[in-house]
């Protein structure tokens, strides 16, 4: 048997860029997008790439649009993608609704900016809220990753799509812009662990000269059937939940206090616990890399008499899913800035002294 290749090289990239490259690399094959600042390089970058790759790229007239070819490029099988900033995402929501109740697989990438409404070009996490808690109508749940570096935003792609097309799901990237515009060195590694063809997808509107005729649809009329449809959509949630659950650990066990973060506001949390236990302060990090399912089991192993400060930009939104995760066992403090404000280290700090 031939053995592929497997070729590594560095490269400089901006986040946004990295998370395009990874989506190439891990078999997108149809990208429909629509301009906002902070996200503009991915689409930019598609643009150039993805017919160079063998793809499809399109600018689509609107956000709206490109969610809705986004659905006909999944229902045929195809890896697709799509990304936007916050208000962007807005416009999707019907969409990407549509696309969790016909149950394909597809990518959304979210680079958050402030709001709420046109808000600013800052970065931002107040979109928390609406990826975790799926901002579209009826009980559907998308599953949501949080890179936190421009690495990561790169090594994340493959396992989105391969999420997506495991569980027949919307599998949204949470970014911001910060994390999207920045630019910082990263390890590319081209080899055959990308093989989107090893999920099958018999369900595809492929043609039906030599088979019978798939549909895919999310309308159910008939008394009873939409309600059938639902509970099984939920048994697909609870095994998510079950085996999808990811996040970084530092120094949880032994901390007598633990920084809970996400994306690039875990990264200055990470810093400033490196500097602090230099300094002799038992203090740790527990940095969520699934949004949705919330790693809850992270928390399963610490100790009653450790506290938590959790720290995000935005006003508490992730702080109701780590206190669902703890209950009344922890003391758990809370910092948050929002409208592209950023908490700094001497803010964090005297979030430490005061819990």
């Amino acid at each position: 048997m031939r053995q592929e290749k497997i070729t590594k090289e560095k490269v400089l990239m901006t986040g946004n860029e990295a998370m395009a490259r990874g989506a190439i690399e891990a078999g997108c094959s149809f990208y429909a997008g629509y301009p906002i600042t902070p996200q503009n390089e991915i689409p930019a970058y598609m643009a150039i790439q993805m017919p160079a790759s063998g793809g499809v790229f399109i600018q689509a007239e609107s956000e709206i649009a490109a969610i809705n070819m986004v659905f006909g490029a999944a229902a045929a099988g195809t890896r697709a993608m799509t990304s936007s900033s916050s208000p962007g995402v807005s416009l999707m929501q019907e969409g990407i609704s549509y696309i969790a109740g016909a149950a394909l697989p597809a990518v959304i990438l979210n680079v958050m900016r402030g709001g709420p409404g046109l808000g600013n070009i800052a970065p931002s996490q107040s979109d928390y809220f609406q990826a975790t808690r799926s901002g579209g109508h009826g009980d559907y749940r998308c599953i949501v990753l949080a890179p936190g570096s421009v690495q990561e935003a790169y090594d994340i792609m493959p396992i989105a799509f391969d999420l997506a097309d495991k569980y027949r799901n919307p599998v949204m990237v949470l970014s911001d812009g910060m994390l999207g515009q920045m630019m910082e060195p990263i390890q590319i590694t081209k080899s055959p662990r990308h093989q989107p063809a090893r999920y099958k997808k018999p369900w595809a509107l492929t043609g039906c000269r030599n088979r019978k005729p798939n549909v895919v649809k999310s309308f159910y009329i008939a008394e009873g059937e939409l309600e059938r449809w639902n509970l099984e959509l939920q048994k697909k949630y609870q095994a998510i939940e079950k085996n999808e659950q990811r996040l970084e650990s530092m120094f949880s066990h032994e901390a007598e206090t633990i920084i809970v973060s996400y994306g690039t506001m875990a990264r200055i949390a990470k810093s400033l616990v490196m500097k602090l236990r230099s300094r002799g302060k038992k203090i740790g990090l527990i940095r969520p890399i699934t949004l949705w399912p919330f790693p809850k089991k992270g928390f399963n192993s610490l100790k009653r008499n450790q506290k938590i400060l959790v720290v995000e930009m935005s006003y508490g939104q992730m702080l109701e899913d780590v206190r669902m995760a703890v209950g009344d066992k922890f003391k758990v403090g809370f910092l948050g800035r929002s409208g592209g404000g950023i908490p700094k280290e001497t803010e964090i700090v005297r979030a430490l002294e005061r819990l």
